[in-house]
């Protein structure tokens, strides 16, 4: 298996655990034993889950960013909302695993964002969208950003309530949709279907290029890179050991120094107390003689 191969064998594996578990429900000791590798290949590749974790929620992201971008470039008002309903509801039919990982947790560890920043991103290009038809029907536009995250909002909760039940279709679940946001409570259609233009519509999310594979030569150069890096780590290691020493071994002096002066204090003091006793009992004596004489 290539460096790439198992890169990507992490990738899927830690995919999975994240989204039956959580973040932090998983630990690397699972991604090894299940891609039956040691932990230290998990750390070469990826420094740990957290890397693994901002990759994945990284490719999640783009790939429903990518098809909501994709529906919302349709011409008609009616059509963008049908599709961008579509767009979520097909990412979560194909992507279920994904999308789980964004909802649930979507840890500070990714340093990629969140499931909320994602739908912020979402709304500004909706917002885009109600501005030019709120200007058009005579509405005020400065009202859109506030429409635009009523319609990402619902629709999220509804994706969210429509993972795990999968009933009704998505054909129908994107028509109920349309029909609360285009026709509100009041004019709400019994039967609502979509238009002729989103009915059937399966969007293709975009491909990142592909990662271009090292060469012999190249996977080489690169363990030689890393085995000089691993000695240069030890080597400074081995100095900052050193240095440990050496100041523990200045401590040390400073310690016993600073113990031979307190010493020779306690000698100088103690001598001075004897010649200060000697010297009051010669006083006591000569007044002793004074006093007899």
């Amino acid at each position: 298996m290539t460096g790439a191969e198992r890169r990507e064998q992490l990738i899927q594996i830690g995919r999975a655990l994240f989204a039956e578990k959580g973040f932090d429900g998983t630990s690397v000791e699972e991604i090894a034993a299940s891609a039956k590798v040691s932990k230290p290949v998990v750390y070469e590749h990826f420094g740990g889950k957290e890397g693994i974790y901002a990759v994945v929620i990284d490719r999640e992201m783009q790939r429903l960013l990518s098809l909501v971008t994709q529906a919302l470039s349709a011409s008609h008002a009616l059509v963008k909302l049908e599709r961008a309903a579509l767009a979520l509801l097909q990412y979560i039919e194909e992507n279920s695993e994904g999308f789980r990982i964004l909802v649930r947790d979507s840890h500070a560890a990714s340093g990629t964002g969140t499931f909320a920043s994602l739908l912020s991103d979402i709304a500004s290009q909706v917002e885009d969208v109600m501005v030019q038809e709120f200007a058009q029907r005579g509405y005020d536009p400065k009202l859109a950003p506030m429409y635009a995250q009523m319609l990402v909002g619902m629709t999220a909760l509804t994706g969210q309530w429509w993972l795990d039940e999968r009933k009704p279709s998505r054909e129908m679940v994107a028509a109920h949709l349309v029909n609360l946001s285009w026709n509100g409570l009041t004019g709400l259609d019994p039967n609502p279907r979509l238009t002729a233009a989103s009915r059937g519509l399966v969007l293709a999310p975009e491909v990142p290029p592909a990662v271009k594979e090292l060469t012999a030569k190249e996977l080489r150069e690169l363990e030689k890179q890393r085995e000089r890096e691993v000695k240069e780590q030890e080597k400074l290691r081995r100095e900052q050991d050193r240095q440990r020493e050496r100041e523990a071994k200045e401590q040390e002096k400073l310690r016993e120094r600073e113990a031979k002066e307190l010493e020779k204090l306690r000698e100088r003091e103690a001598k001075e107390q004897e010649r200060l006793q000697r010297e009051q009992e010669r006083q006591r004596e000569r007044e002793a003689k004074r006093s007899h004489g």
